[in-house]
Parts: C-alpha cells; structure tokens; sequence
C-alpha cells in the first residue's frame, strides 16, 4: 500500500502532489517554462527589415503576443537643420526624408511656401511637377516589389523590381540630372525645363513600364506560393485604418477609395481621367494588388501630361522677380531657362539689378509671416508639410506629415496572435522608409 501511494505522488520544486486522481494539470500548471516568454530583437540591422527599424518581439513558441517598435535610428534632424537655410534652399533638405518619393517631399513643401507667398505656379511648371510625381510613385512602387519579394524569398521579383527602378531613375536623371535627391522642385516652380527630346524617351519608356507590370502579373498573381504566403496575413479593417490614421494603399486596400488626388484635388489632378484602385481584403494580398493597379494608374496619368505638356510652352517658374531667380525668369533659345542674354543683362546693367541678384542668391526672399498645412497623396499615403514663417528668408519651422511613421503604428495591431514568419510580410506590405520616420 505504501509503495503504490509513493507512486502515484510527484515531487516539482519541493512540493508534492498527488496524483491518485490523475491530477497532472496541477503539475504542468505549476511548470515555470510554460510561463516563459520569448523577447526577441528583429532588428535593427538592415537585412532583417526595411531600413534600421527595430522590432521588440515577445512569442510564445512561433506565435506572436506583443510588439514594440524602436525608431529613430536613422534620425538626421532634417526638419531642424532646415530652419537654418533659406527658403529656396529647404528643398534640398526636405528631398532627403523619404528618399525613395524625395519629388514628393519637395512638391509638398513648395507647395506650402508657395501658399504662404500667396502665388500660384505656372501652368508649364504644373504639369511638370505631376509628371515628375508619377513617375516617382512608379519609382517607389517598384522598390516595394522588389525589397518586399526579397524579404519573402521571391528573388525573381526583387530583381525584376529594380530593374524596372532603374528604368525609373534613368528619366528622373535625364531630366533632373540626378537619381535621387533631387532639389528640382522649388518655391515656385522648378529647377529647369524638360531636356530637349524628353517626349520619345518617355514614351518610350510608357512602354517598357507597360510591359514591367505585365511581368509582375504573370510572375505573381497567380503564383500560389506567393499567394498563400500573403493572403490573409497581416488584416487591418477600414476602421483600424481610420482609427489610426493609416492612409494610402494601407487604407484602400481595406476597401475605402481615399486618395488626395480625388477627394482633395491639386496641381490640377482633377481634370486627369484615372481610376483610385481599391480592394476589399485588407490584408498583405491586397496592398499587392492595389499597388500593381496604381502602378497602371500613373501610367495613364503620364501618358495625358505628355498630351499637354507639349502645347503648353511658358515659363517653368513664377515671373516675380523678389522670389525666381533672374536665369529662371526668361526661357532662352535652348528651353532650359538660363538665357545668356538675360544674364549679361543683369551682370553689365544697373548696379542694382547685380545686387538685388546677390542677395536673392545668398540671403533668399522674404515670406509673409503665417503657417500652413497642405497634403498630398504620396506613395505611402498623406505626406502633409506644416510650414511656418516668422516673416523671414527662412523657415521658422518646418514639419512633416510623413506616412511611414504613422503607418508603422499598425505594425502591432497586423501582427499580434499571427506567427513570427508573417511579421516580415505584414512589415513588408507597410512599405516603411525610414529616412521619412526618423526625419
């Protein structure tokens, strides 16, 4: 009798139960391992996620229970050093944000300037500007493709990703003279005119991009590893996306077609024939397939810029000579707006025609004190610039709206109860670029 009450009694840490009855869920209950949780650090090294981004994992096996995101490790006090230069010249700090859509940062704050100023573009530089746009988005959309296939295993889709980036970059070089970081977008208008032969190359590229999209279809779309890898992973409804103020393709990916572009028009946008493309899933699969259509969406809206584009001769900046420059003010026989004549004129002329050229140059114009707000639709959603001016030739302050950080705040809510594997795709179809959070 002795012998068969040792037997059916277990001993953990010292305490004894009995176990006559069967009671083993008191001592697995009392197992201090199955309490334990797992804190991992994703991060910040920059192949475990887009750019230096940490993620602070706690897991319960391979199952995800909390999220915590570190940021600021690419913080380069861009807004700050910005109050330090003239107004002309916060263009080629604010470029530097979001480094993959940098004409975006720069059309939003010329445009915020501009509204201080109280003057309005030509409709030349106008038309630019949207043609630049678009072109970015397309730019930054491949980026998307191609880091986000990466971080999932698909190589064939990286690599056709950028190469259809760097058929981006190749007419955003030819046109602005760089790749990236721009400053070509100003205080009233832009840097110069389009490159003598630019309609054929662009058109020309229209169709290499046509062709780009089409490959991602017949790679992808029904590919069924990629599609059980990213459907149904990473779900945000319409109401997480409003409750915390994601926009863009995070948003109409759950199924709302809010786009600034149409529901706050600017630059024009309104007089464009194009689609807001919208899916109903609001997972990872979705803001694939609504960033596929929006890729097809700049196209169209490419294509009806070069239609007027091409009949609308005039100035690339606004003709005030306290704000452009006096090389930007007369289109010379070449388009590129640098007349010599123009600036023999102001260099062997009046004395204080030189003078007034100088100090434009170094010291910058004067905005009326105020501040104001103005959003637009960036590749990642609302990229606002709230502008402030002390009446100054510099920016008293200068903030951005930017949508990857506050995207980045549905990281937790797409990710909790899933699995570790699916916190790469959910982080991935986010599309964050750090340069914009850590500003």
């Amino acid at each position: 009798m002795a012998q068969s009450q040792s037997r059916s009694r277990a001993t953990t840490e010292g305490r004894v139960f009995d176990l006559s009855g069967g009671d083993w869920d008191s001592v697995l209950g009392e197992d201090p391992i199955a309490e334990e949780r797992l804190v991992l650090n994703m991060g910040p090294q920059h192949p475990s996620t887009h750019g230096v981004l940490r993620l602070v994992l706690e897991l319960e096996g391979e199952s995800v229970t909390d999220v915590r995101l570190v940021v600021g490790y690419l913080h380069t006090g861009i807004e700050k050093n910005a109050e330090f230069r003239n107004w002309t010249q916060g263009s080629t700090f604010v470029t530097r944000c979001d480094y993959l859509a940098p004409l975006f940062n720069e059309t939003a704050y010329s445009m915020a300037v501009e509204k201080l100023l109280g003057t309005e573009i030509t409709e030349r530089a106008t038309l630019i500007r949207v043609l630049m746009m678009e072109i970015n988005r397309i730019s930054s959309h491949f980026v998307w493709l191609a880091t986000g296939g990466m971080e999932l295993g698909a190589l064939t889709a990286m690599t056709n990703g950028f190469r259809a980036r760097e058929r981006c970059l190749d007419i955003l070089e030819m046109i602005t003279g760089l790749r990236m970081n721009h400053a070509y977008i100003r205080p009233g208008g832009v840097a110069q005119d389009l490159p003598e032969g630019y309609a054929p190359k662009i058109r020309e590229w229209l169709k290499a991009m046509d062709e780009e999209v089409a490959g991602v279809d017949k790679l992808l779309r029904g590919q069924p590893i990629w599609i059980k890898r990213i459907k149904g992973v990473g779900w945000i409804g319409v109401e997480g996306c409003l409750s915390l103020g994601l926009t863009g393709p995070m948003l109409r990916a759950a199924g709302l077609p809010w786009d600034l572009r149409k529901t706050e028009p600017y630059l024009g946008y309104e007089t464009y024939d194009f689609d807001v493309p919208t899916d109903s899933g609001g997972d990872c699969w979705s803001r694939f397939v609504v960033r596929v259509a929006e890729i097809r969406e700049s196209l169209r809206i490419i294509a009806q810029v070069l239609d007027r584009i091409e009949d609308t001769p005039g100035p690339i900046m606004v003709e005030d000579p306290k704000i452009a420059w006096p090389a930007q003010l007369s289109i010379g026989p070449d388009g590129m707006g640098n007349s010599p004549a123009y600036i023999n004129k102001i260099m062997n002329g009046s004395m204080e025609s030189l003078i007034h050229h100088f100090k434009l140059v170094t010291e910058g114009f004067r905005v009326p004190p105020g501040q104001v707000y103005v959003p637009i639709e960036g590749p990642r959603g609302e990229l606002g610039a709230h502008v402030v001016s002390d009446g100054g030739t510099r920016p008293y302050r200068i903030h951005l709206r930017e949508p990857s950080f506050i995207n980045l705040q549905a990281t937790a809510a797409m990710t909790i109860g899933g699995q570790i594997a699916d916190v790469i795709a959910s982080v991935a179809s986010l599309d964050p670029v750090m340069g914009g959070c850590d500003r």
